[in-house]
């Protein structure tokens, strides 16, 4: 009998495996692959309203209860948490403490994934693209480490403390269709917004976002209970916005463009390497799962 199918995910935040490929997670777990998400940080750089910090202590004991919820919307056969400090963005103080992601040494974070890959044996892993969307430094560091852990995960004399060697199949990236993204970030100044300072802090520039146009390999459509299945996980980081997004402007006419072709999610894929122009449907396509 072959192992059942399993897929990881490995992401910066407490709020990325909802806020970014949930739908994909879900269509998986409702089919009965194990999936996985590894969450780098504890999420504590987050701005919070005070009506959410009722009952929590910190800022990173609500985001872990908000994580702990997802998880379980989702269907996940397993949540691991690094526990490394949130880097805050770039420039911040948060960004240079001792405890923080982005301080910590590549090769650290690389073996405590190589570790986790070895344990869970995943046939399909995903992380950020390689520009980290906005080029938060914590969607760096993982993504980095995530690279390196999937290629090392295989060859038994790196990390040999890690446990026996796995390699993993698929290794692929969540990227968004550029056109759509740059359309929006034309709109926003007829409607009011900067698309260089954006978000509650505005310090977010959505022009990164649109800067390099990665390939898509594999577009996955996505049923309405996936979907469904990520809303509800989404919502659990309420202290995040619940995934709803602004509901006026250029964002209703992404909105509107992503309902009218049927709600998908894109992904890059990193190895092997694809040929030709060929999109995948479905992350284990080719795939012999591996006992």
């Amino acid at each position: 009998m072959e192992k059942p199918k399993t897929l990881v995910f490995l992401g910066a935040h407490p709020d990325d495996e909802s806020f970014g490929p949930g739908s994909t997670l879900a269509r998986y777990a409702l089919s009965g692959v194990k999936v996985y998400v590894v969450c780098s940080t504890d999420g504590a750089a987050g701005t919070v309203s005070p009506e959410h910090m009722r009952g929590f202590a910190t800022i990173a004991e609500l985001r872990a209860s908000e994580l702990d919820c997802a998880a379980k919307a989702l269907g996940l056969a397993g949540l691991i948490k690094l526990g490394y400090r949130d880097s805050g963005m770039r420039g911040t103080p948060d960004n240079r403490h001792p405890e923080c992601l982005a301080m910590a040494p590549l090769d650290e974070v690389t073996g405590r994934m190589v570790k986790i890959m070895r344990q869970i044996r995943p046939d399909v892993v995903i992380t950020h693209d390689p520009s980290a969307d906005y080029g938060h430094p914590d969607h760096v560091a993982t993504h980095n480490a995530a690279v390196k852990a999937f290629h090392a995960a295989g060859d038994p004399k790196q990390y040999p403390e890690a446990g026996l060697a796995f390699q993993p199949g698929k290794l692929y990236f969540g990227v968004r269709p550029r056109g759509s993204w740059r359309l929006m970030v034309r709109l926003m100044p007829l409607f009011g917004h900067d698309p260089h300072h954006f978000g509650r802090n505005k310090d977010i520039d959505l022009t990164r976002m649109t800067s390099i146009e990665y390939p898509i390999n594999a577009i996955i459509r996505l049923p309405k209970q996936a979907v469904e299945t990520r809303g509800r996980a989404a919502a659990c980081h309420a202290s995040q916005g619940g995934g709803r997004g602004p509901r006026v402007g250029p964002f209703l006419v992404i909105r509107l463009m992503e309902k009218l072709r049927g709600p998908r999610d894109y992904f890059m894929r990193a190895y092997p390497p694809p040929v030709g122009k060929h999109r995948e449907r479905d992350l284990f396509e080719g795939l012999r799962v591996k006992r």
